[in-house]
């Protein structure tokens, strides 16, 4: 045995010893940097380094699935012009310039005339807050005659302001002051509507007044941000009244935002038709068209080159201007017809997800326009009209009105599971979850930002449709069943409802365990083991259920967490059964605590019974029996009879017993039969194949008819047994003839036990059988 201990032993170490060095290596070649090889390295072992680091994690990412972006042709291109960026930037100086002339003012003409901004510049740049910091420093330029020479002295004397709208990007504004230079109070927030229009629009009278009182305050207004589909709903601001506020009070109005992409097509909305008389625009072509590696362009009017050298948006250097040779080449490559189409395919999705969403019950959209959006955001939600008309009849305690307390938290956690479910099962749709300050969590479809990356078609949103329609049955009833969960474990002892908002699913339950006699510490432990087994003995049972110890992060410790539930639930036994199977759990932990206790105490026990007993028996025996020598020849010519005692334990009743009667009887007791294990009172009979929890539908004429016919071959059966056995014994319930049946078994000692048993028809156990199974 010890030979064999050393070989695992030694097996272990070698396994241990291998996964460490496996870890190392690993290590090694991935996540710590080498040092600089002096030889160097051929270019095959170069490009395998790059592959490993690119793809050598896929094996470990196998449980979160990913999808790559979806590079075509026009993708090879734009990745082809940075590689001919780097070989034209050898070229002759000369040559140099006239090349990238060309480029540039060709990409420039063919944007403009794409998204009908005319006579404007180009600026094209990597980060897509760049383009608005060099238009923010083109404006101070402008204004402020004297910044080249006085610089901030200019802009202490009169502090200009910058306008943005509160559905702006998040950070926007601390972005562009810190980058200026500027203090943040020259950052304004603007509200958006609250009474009347879209509330994710820019209060328009709010800000005329918010300018009237900076102007009075002896500021200088000088840019406003707007929005052409705003980053969380993707709604545009009245770019018209917009234009008109910004030259009353000369200011520079900045345009951004995904439905920019919609001037492209042949019909525009008049919202988003009105940017193309703002001062400036940016544009993000890399998303709309699928091309990696682009980079942004932001389009603007200005007459004066010098300020717009100065402020950054124009260089001097014919290489700054081959940043737009990856955009020139993919251009050419899609032509007119392909870059409308790409956008055009895009609205269309928007389109058809819309037109299926108006026919969903439970599903509220919020759209700007409800005959063309471009971003379609819509989230899950139950109207107490609804609630009203909605009844399970199958339901014992149907729940008519469910009050619900935290309302908005609940469908912010339910909306929040809806868009990663959608997300996981259709991941070609590109929908995300997104927060938004009136209608909380939401689910957005923006295909202008993601359909050309992932490749969505029009099966995609259908399939997205088709999700959707199986999971708002199991978002009802587990809103419906909610209250009631809560109610029934308030109700049963040794349960305790934990309140967690954040879970998506029907609740938290905690089975409670009492103990006087112990520390916190050491009833905190037994609470997290039962409750741990708890979990365990659930997650066994044959259920659509999932029973888990809730997030990772954020959750209640020592619950059990239940997730989404259908209609066919039957919370009553659901609860009775975490009840019972808690009280079975701890009743079993109870039991071994105390064992050890017992044991102990009945080993003492038996110890000074044994010692007594030895000193009874020196007494009977006699001194003289106690000497060696004289002892045996005593006992020799007188024998002395002691009858052997001894003492047994018994670990059911924690007593000791004298082991007389196993002598005398030559067998050995059983004591006393344990107490039963605790079930469950609602554990109901199930049929088969179906599964825990669920509760029989009473419309189902069918299993009802198909019921009574097995009930009736049952009792043919029953009344076409041998005649072997008594009246009486046909009159019995069936548990009594499985009572019989067992002790039959049992005694095989006896000739006549023996040939009962074998009289016993076979028919008997069939019809047992079906009677069980039902």
């Amino acid at each position: 045995m010890g030979k064999n201990l050393n070989e695992a032993m030694k097996m272990l170490e070698d396994n241990q010893r291998k996964l460490e060095e496996e870890n190392e290596k690993k290590y090694v070649r991935k996540d710590i940097p080498g040092p600089l090889q002096g030889s160097g390295q051929d270019m095959v072992s170069i490009l395998q380094l790059v592959q490993n680091l690119m793809h050598g994690e896929e094996e470990e990412e196998t449980s979160q699935a990913y999808r790559l972006q979806n590079v075509g042709e026009q993708g090879h291109m734009a990745l082809l012009g940075h590689s001919l960026a780097a070989y034209i930037s050898v070229l002759d100086r000369e040559r140099l310039r006239k090349l990238t002339t060309r480029i540039l003012s060709d990409t420039t003409l063919w944007l403009c005339r794409l998204f009908r901004y005319e006579n404007g510049s180009a600026y094209y740049h990597e980060d897509d807050r760049e383009g608005l910091l060099k238009i923010c420093r083109l404006v101070i330029h402008t204004r402020y005659e004297d910044y080249i020479v006085e610089g901030f002295n200019v802009l202490y004397t009169k502090q200009p302001v910058i306008y943005i709208s509160s559905a702006a990007r998040t950070g926007l504004g601390q972005a562009l002051c810190n980058q200026l230079g500027l203090p943040l109070s020259c950052m304004c927030r603007v509200p958006c509507n609250t009474m009347f229009g879209s509330q994710h629009q820019m209060d328009v009278a709010l800000l005329d007044r918010v300018i009237k009182d900076d102007v009075e305050s002896g500021k200088l207004p000088l840019l406003l941000v707007a929005n052409a589909g705003t980053p969380g709903a993707g709604h545009t601001d009245k770019l018209g009244r917009l234009k008109e506020l910004c030259e009353q009070y000369n200011m520079w109005l900045h345009v951004e935002g995904v439905n920019l992409a919609t001037l492209a097509l042949g019909y525009v909305s008049s919202s988003v038709l009105a940017a193309t008389k703002c001062d400036s625009m940016t544009l993000t072509l890399g998303s709309w068209l699928g091309l990696p590696a682009v980079p942004a362009v932001t389009l603007y009017r200005h007459e004066d080159p010098s300020l717009s050298l100065a402020a950054g948006l124009t260089s001097s250097q014919p290489v700054e201007k081959l940043r737009a040779l990856p955009l020139w080449l993919s251009l050419q490559y899609l032509g007119h017809d392909g870059i409308v189409e790409r956008i055009k395919h895009a609205s269309q999705l928007s389109q058809r997800l819309l037109e299926n969403l108006k026919n969903l019950d439970f599903i509220k959209t919020s759209v700007e326009d409800e005959l063309s959006s471009p971003v379609v955001v819509f989230k899950f939600f139950w109207e107490y009209s609804n609630r009203d008309q909605t009844s399970h009849a199958a339901q014992a305690s149907t729940i008519q009105h469910p009050i619900i307390s935290n309302e908005r938290h609940i469908y912010d956690t339910f909306n929040q599971w809806l868009g990663e479910q959608l997300a996981q099962l259709v991941p070609a749709s590109g929908v995300d979850v997104v927060e938004l300050e009136d209608e909380g969590t939401c689910v957005r479809f923006s295909p202008l930002m993601t359909s050309a990356v992932l490749g969505t078609e029009i099966q995609d949103v259908d399939q997205l449709v088709d999700c959707l329609k199986m999971k708002i049955p199991v978002l009802t009833s587990t809103l419906q069943l909610r209250e009631e969960f809560e109610q029934e474990v308030r109700r049963t002892v040794g349960l305790l409802y934990i309140e967690d908002l954040s879970w998506p699913g029907l609740g938290v339950v905690r089975y409670n365990y009492h103990s006087d006699g112990k520390n916190d510490d050491k009833q905190e432990k037994e609470i997290e083991k039962i409750n741990a087994e708890l979990l365990k003995k659930l997650n066994e049972l044959e259920s659509d259920l999932t029973f888990s110890l809730g997030p990772e992060f954020g959750g209640q410790k020592n619950c059990v967490y239940i997730g989404m539930v259908t209609e066919d639930l039957d919370v009553s036994e659901l609860v009775e059964t975490i009840a019972a199977t808690g009280r079975e759990i701890e009743e079993n932990s109870r039991l071994l605590e105390n064992m050890t206790e017992v044991v102990r105490k009945g080993i003492q026990e038996a110890q000074l019974q044994l010692q007594k007993a030895n000193e009874e028996r020196l007494l009977e025996e006699g001194l003289l029996r106690q000497i060696p020598v004289v002892g045996s020849v005593l006992n020799w010519f007188s024998p002395f009879q002691a009858s052997p005692k001894g003492r047994t334990f018994n670990l059911t009743a924690g007593s000791l017993e004298s082991t007389e009667s196993t002598y005398v009887s030559k067998a050995q007791g059983t004591g006393t039969t344990p107490p039963p294990t605790p079930t469950s009172s609602l554990a109901k009979q199930r049929l088969p194949g179906q599964k825990a929890f669920k509760r029989s539908l009473r419309s189902s004429d069918a299993f009802s008819e198909t019921s009574s016919v097995s009930h009736c071959d049952d009792l043919e059966k029953v009344d076409q047994r041998p005649s072997t056995l008594s009246p009486g014994q046909e009159q019995r319930p069936l548990e009594t003839e499985k009572i019989e049946e067992q002790e039959v078994a049992q005694a095989t000692k006896t000739d006549t036990e023996d040939i009962q048993s074998d009289k016993l028809p076979k028919d008997c156990s069939k019809v047992e059988e079906q009677e069980s199974q039902r």
